[in-house]
Formats: structure tokens, C-alpha cells, sequence
């Protein structure tokens, strides 16, 4: 959305959120940002994809990191091929060999997920995981880190330790208040920085355009 229709609400809201992390990664310990969520289905790709793009488009490097080695869809959003993020940490290819440009912003680059491994928790917990990051915050301004469901799998924790800033995405009358408050607090007890939550797909009712709806 951000790069095909930019004057949508929708971006001008993921502005918004820029504009509160510029602020917002003053305090933290390294430019890395991950996004997560309580189960699948909320938008975390779309909010992360599209966070990138517009950071990219205020003048910064940006580094798009798919973490989710199951079902990641970055590559499928930007139309970019495999491999990815899973050759880097098996050590088949090197970051700067994986990383690819988008053709549509100037300064925007993508590590997608790459193929499916058959032991994805365990790849990501490898050295070489820090390694990756390690490299991409010396090389770009700004990383963003896409990871799998906190509910669903262990990775969004192990990630997530590496992450200066994670944000919570959640999705408007889907995501259930306990699941929230368990994920966030699944994060929390492992040492995950967890500064906000984001409220996606949010639908603007009938009831509210009249009294105190």
C-alpha cells in the first residue's frame, strides 16, 4: 500500500507510527525492530512490510528481516525470490549475498526467509542468528524484523531477545484480550522489550458516525 497508493489512510497512519518510533529508538539498545503478534492471521507482515517502506521512503536504510522460517510471506508481498535468511544461517550464503534490493525503494532491502528448513526454532537459536543481526545493524539505519506468532511457536521469543524494540500486533474484534495479555507477557518474562501494540484493520461502524458511539 505504501508504495502503490501512498495517499491511502492506511499509510498515512503507518507514518504516524514512524514518526513515534524515531522517538521511540532514542532508548533502545540497538536499531532493531521486531514485529509480532499473539497468533497468525493479524497483519504483522503487512504492518512490517509496510513500516519498512515508509522508513525507506523518510530517507533511511532499511533491512526487511523475515524470521519466520515456516510460513514467512515477505518474498510473496515484494515479489522477490528465495533464498534467504535460512541459507545465512546455515552458513550457504553470506548477508550480503542473500540481501536484495526492491526495485520500487531507493533504499529499502529484504532478507527473506528463505527455504523451509526442517528444524527452524533450533536454526534460529545458532550464533549465527546474532551474527545476521549483528551485521545488518552495521550496514542499515534502520532493521526490521518480521517473526512468527508468540502463541504458535518459541521463535518470536528467541528473536526477539536480539531486538532493541518489539511491537505487538494485534487485529481489531479477532485478537482476544487474553491471548494479548499472555503473549505479552511471554515476551516480558524472556527479556523481550515490548514498548507498544499496534491496532490493525481497524473498520470505522455505522454506530460511530452518530452520539458516542
Amino acid at each position: 500500500v505504501s508504495i502503490y497508493e501512498p495517499a491511502d489512510p492506511v499509510v498515512e497512519s503507518v507514518r504516524g507510527l514512524r514518526t513515534a518510533l524515531h522517538f521511540g529508538m532514542l532508548e533502545s539498545p540497538n536499531n532493531r525492530i521486531l514485529i509480532t503478534g499473539p497468533s497468525p492471521g493479524v497483519g504483522k507482515s503487512f504492518v512490517a512490510a509496510n513500516l519498512a517502506v515508509t522508513i525507506a521512503q523518510g530517507g533511511q536504510r532499511v533491512l526487511l528481516i523475515d524470521t519466520d522460517l515456516r510460513k514467512g510471506r515477505i518474498h510473496k508481498i515484494f515479489g522477490i525470490e528465495k533464498p534467504g535468511l535460512t541459507e545465512v544461517l546455515g552458513q550457504k550464503m553470506t548477508p550480503d549475498e542473500a540481501v536484495q534490493n526492491v526495485p520500487n525503494v531507493e533504499k529499502l532491502d529484504i532478507l527473506t526467509r528463505g527455504d523451509t528448513p526442517p528444524n527452524p526454532s533450533e536454526l534460529l537459536m545458532t550464533p549465527s542468528l546474532g551474527d545476521a543481526l549483528n551485521w545488518a545493524s552495521g550496514h542499515y539505519d534502520t532493521v526490521i524484523v518480521d517473526s512468527p506468532p508468540v502463541l504458535a511457536v518459541t521463535d518470536a521469543v528467541i528473536v526477539g531477545q536480539l531486538c532493541g524494540i518489539s511491537l505487538m500486533i494485534t487485529r481489531f474484534s479477532e485478537s482476544a484480550h487474553k491471548e494479548i495479555m499472555v503473549a505479552t507477557s511471554r515476551l516480558r518474562q524472556n527479556g523481550v522489550n515490548v514498548r507498544g501494540s499496534i491496532l490493525n484493520a481497524v473498520e470505522k461502524r455505522a454506530s460511530s458516525y452518530y452520539g458516542y458511539g
